[in-house]
């Protein structure tokens, strides 16, 4: 008696385990080509250029490298899968310099297309190790003979904040660091200071001397009459306690101005 023809569905569901498992596999691999073409077509493009930059740099230096492209090489790490030129333009259009990029606020930096939270807040990471590492050049030293060394540090912090900040650097008899503290923060002009409170926080640290720094976020540092007079009163109050007030050092974007050497103070 013939048999009757099966099927592809009877074919099927009597296959043998070995037969089903060896469809799966050739079902499997022929859907590998089509995944491997859903690369983007710039993929090849960028990630030569990556190559090329981390080569010029590494035989180079960063003197071979434009300020966008030194960007460039900290957003590969970032931003893995993304050609990471046009937004290291673009920050630097927005901002205006890679010291104003690393100084912006994660909000701000966030407006930029490109950048989200996640990458905004380790940009934000490595400006403080960029800080602490300045910071720590100071700790020990004499802070006199380490000028250009404190400018550099509070021009860092301080520089490309939006709000007014007065920091305080507080030093021992030996005129060394031993503390840096901000006493407050203000608006975009002004910062309320109370002189009986930082001589309190001198006392309690057992400083000798303190600098005494604020920024100006409009940029320009010439000093205001109120900063004069806030500076004088501060001198007023720490006298009479032992406690000699350095300089009073105002910093803008592009520079800075001390009262001390403008003969303010």
């Amino acid at each position: 008696m013939a048999k009757e023809p099966r099927s592809d569905n009877d074919q099927l569901s009597f296959g043998t385990a070995d037969d089903i498992d060896e469809r799966a596999f050739f079902a499997e691999q022929s859907t590998k080509p089509a995944a491997l073409q859903l690369r983007h077509p710039s993929d090849e493009h960028y990630h030569g250029h990556r190559e090329r930059l981390r080569s010029r740099f590494r035989d180079h230096g960063d003197a071979a490298l434009a300020d966008y492209e030194l960007l460039e090489l900290l957003l590969f790490r970032l931003i893995p899968r993304r050609d990471t030129k046009p937004i290291a333009k673009a920050l630097l259009d927005r901002f205006g310099s890679l010291a104003a990029v690393f100084g912006a606020p994660t909000s701000l930096l966030q407006e930029v297309k490109g950048i989200g939270e996640a990458v905004a807040l380790d940009i934000k990471l490595i400006s403080t190790v960029a800080h602490r590492t300045l910071k720590s050049e100071l700790r020990g030293k004499q802070v006199l003979s380490s000028w250009s060394s404190v400018i550099q540090y509070c021009h860092a912090a301080m520089a490309h904040e939006t709000r007014e900040q007065f920091r305080i650097l507080f030093l021992d008899k030996r005129n060394a660091l031993i503390a840096d503290e901000v006493q407050g923060l203000g608006t975009i002009d002004h910062t309320p200071v109370y002189p009986r409170e930082v001589v309190k926080r001198a006392l309690e640290l057992s400083a000798t001397a303190l600098i005494l720094v604020h920024n100006h976020p409009s940029g320009d540092p010439t000093p205001s009459r109120a900063d004069i007079d806030m500076t004088k009163m501060i001198i007023d109050t720490a006298k009479p306690l032992g406690i000699t007030v350095h300089d009073h050092i105002i910093i803008g974007k592009d520079g800075h101005a001390s009262l001390k050497g403008l003969r303010l103070i």
